[in-house]
């Protein structure tokens, strides 16, 4: 029997599918499955979590990550290289890959190394926000829970990243009862039951890991905690490069100099977020500054590339608008978490 179907024996077959209410058996002896046809329905069908938009892998590479390297180094050390070298980790008596729990201030890129982390591995990622889960009916919560890892299990391999995870495990108190202490229980059941659904990895961010509940942060659960912190002056040239695409998207003009701007004492406590705002509202400032500023900015966005450039000036009047998007008070809770996790 043939491996392969020529072209002329497939159409042959489909008319004849087309025409035959109903096959004789003669017809039928002639019919088999081939290896191809397999090959074919495997580039057709998708898992029934991936149909439902539940888990992809994400678009987001390391190279959309600005800056924040010893932090890559530390998760490609907890994660990639377990993924990659199992073997080796297995021989040496370690465990899989760690469950990683990131802290700092929000909007300084949590979600998108977690993103990366996933592309990097090629693993599905299915995100889940904290307070999505909690619903105000008895056992809804937890079954909530309880549906995200079976989704990571039938789209193995997967990633889940819990964002915001102080909201599903506050910290417990000795009168404290009902549906968030709950929830606790079954997040922390279904984490130590993880060794039964082989390929579903977790990570998880917070801005406040102070309100955690310490049994949710011990080893062998999420012991390994990582800072994401305010980016350094360095970073945050780093940063505006990335978020320009090297100064090309959005078009700067020769007197913009992004290392000044990143050096400039006003991107003092500026998050990435914050930086990704600042070129945007220059860029605001460019179109509205154009003649016939309306007509300017529809044409730009509707045509594509236009010849609109974002000059040092712009940048000035972008600063008077945008401000760092954690307060003062923040930012010292900030300084005590960092020299907390990091002993620095």
């Amino acid at each position: 029997m043939a491996a392969h179907r020529t072209e002329g024996e497939l159409e042959q077959l489909l008319s004849l599918l087309r025409n035959s209410e109903s096959l004789s058996e003669e017809q039928l002896a002639d019919l088999c499955i081939l290896m191809d046809d397999f090959r074919e329905s495997l580039a057709r069908v998708q898992p029934f979590a991936k149909r439902d938009g539940f888990a992809t892998v994400p678009d987001v590479t390391w190279d959309d990550v600005g800056a924040l390297q010893d932090i890559r180094e530390e998760l490609t050390m907890a994660i990639l290289t377990p993924l990659r070298f199992p073997e080796q980790f297995k021989a040496m008596g370690l465990s899989g890959p760690s469950k990683v729990l990131l802290a700092g201030p929000p909007g300084c890129g949590k979600t998108l190394l977690a993103k990366a982390v996933a592309n990097a591995a090629g693993l599905n990622f299915i995100y889940v926000n904290g307070p999505e889960l909690l619903n105000m009916y008895v056992g809804k919560s937890e079954r909530a829970v309880r549906q995200v890892f079976q989704r990571g299990k039938n789209a193995a391999p997967c990633l889940i990243f819990f964002d915001e995870i102080h909201a599903l495990c506050p910290r417990r108190s000795v009168h404290q009862s009902g549906a968030s202490v709950r929830v606790l229980y079954q997040l922390l059941t279904e984490i130590d039951g993880l060794e039964m659904r082989r390929q579903v990895y977790i990570m998880a961010a917070t801005t406040r890991p102070d309100i955690i509940d310490p049994a949710f942060l011990r080893p062998g659960r999420f012991g390994k905690k990582l800072y994401v912190g305010f980016p350094l002056p360095e970073d945050r040239h780093a940063i505006l490069l990335t978020i320009t695409k090297g100064g090309t998207k959005p078009r700067l003009d020769l007197d913009v100099n992004l290392e000044e701007i990143a050096r400039d004492e006003r991107c003092d406590c500026f998050t990435g977020a914050d930086l990704s705002a600042l070129v945007r509202e220059a860029l605001f400032n460019v179109l509205n500054a154009h003649p016939g500023s309306q007509t300017a900015t529809a044409h730009a966005v509707s045509s594509g590339p236009c010849d609109l450039r974002v000059s040092k000036q712009n940048f000035e009047e972008a600063f008077k608008k945008v401000r760092p998007s954690v307060s003062k008070e923040d930012q010292l809770m900030y300084e005590k978490l960092r020299k907390s996790l990091t002993g620095q």
